[in-house]
């Protein structure tokens, strides 16, 4: 999982990577017609009109959709909750909040956050192997709030899924040599629930291929850990400018894998980490 600092993020930004930046026009244009399917999303809500609110959803999906783009260029092209690109499948605009239904821990059922349906600060960028299970579901804490249309409190809720635009919720995401997603050493038992039911409603342990790739990735930062340490040992004691050299290009491989834009850099980081070594600690 990587952290996007989507708070703080517009489509009109001219310093991200890979993104041509919208006009300030086209941006307003684009949050004036949220604005517009959200008020004809609770003219039909307080009709009861609930299905014809679910298919007017549906068929704005394109709204949604012209942004998928910028998602993407804010992660490196990474998904969201993965950090991957092409092994996670094709990328889904992911609603954080569901749009028409929100399935509990005990899978029952209650309305779900349709008057987010438009709001970009509940996209996510996913890719749809794990979008596809995650579907409606989003349980909350027993005794949480829960927000409606009519007492919008979604900042007081307690959610099970980590979520990546919260800095915080990503720090409770760790790894291990064998590619698994796993809780922070530190976390509570609450925070443990929350990163294992995540792990496994959005398959980030299940899917087979992404745990693999994960190892590998550990085992590479490893090799060059050992690399490193090898060759700093070899010119404590004198000037071995070859040693030195092989040092430096070991640590500079280690510092590229653990920068954001790399796939899974949260994994090179956490091969680092887990060594509790202030020395290497530094290198990313």
């Amino acid at each position: 999982m990587i952290w996007i600092d989507l708070e703080h993020k517009l489509p009109t930004d001219a310093n991200i990577p890979g993104w041509v930046p919208w006009t300030q026009t086209q941006w307003d244009t684009w949050l004036a017609e949220s604005a517009r399917l959200c008020g004809e999303l609770a003219a039909l809500n307080a009709a009861n009109r609930r299905d014809e609110r679910n298919a007017l959803i549906d068929a704005h999906s394109n709204h949604w959709g012209q942004l998928k783009p910028w998602l993407q260029a804010l992660s490196g092209g990474k998904c969201w909750f993965s950090e991957v690109k092409d092994l996670y499948s094709h990328y889904d605009v992911e609603h954080f909040r569901p749009k028409k239904e929100a399935k509990a821990i005990d899978s029952t059922v209650r309305d779900g956050y349709w008057w987010l349906a438009f709001d970009y600060m509940n996209f996510r960028l996913c890719g749809n192997v794990g979008n596809r299970k995650k579907g409606g579901w989003f349980p909350l804490q027993t005794g949480s709030r829960c927000s409606t249309y009519a007492d919008q409190c979604e900042e007081e809720e307690t959610a099970y899924l980590l979520d990546p635009i919260d800095i915080e919720d990503v720090k409770l995401l760790a790894f291990d040599e064998e590619g698994k997603a796993i809780a922070h050493p530190d976390a509570t038992v609450w925070e443990t629930q929350r990163v294992e039911v995540t792990a496994e409603r959005l398959k980030l342990n299940e899917h087979p291929a992404l745990p693999e790739e994960r190892r590998k990735v550990w085992a590479k930062v490893s090799g060059l850990i050992a690399i490193y340490q090898r060759n700093i040992a070899r010119c404590r004691n004198g000037g071995n400018e070859t040693a030195k050299q092989k040092a430096k290009e070991a640590a500079q491989q280690v510092y590229e894998m653990t920068r954001p834009a790399a796939e899974l850099s949260a994994v090179a980081r956490w091969c680092v980490l887990f060594r509790n070594d202030q020395k290497l600690a530094r290198l990313v």
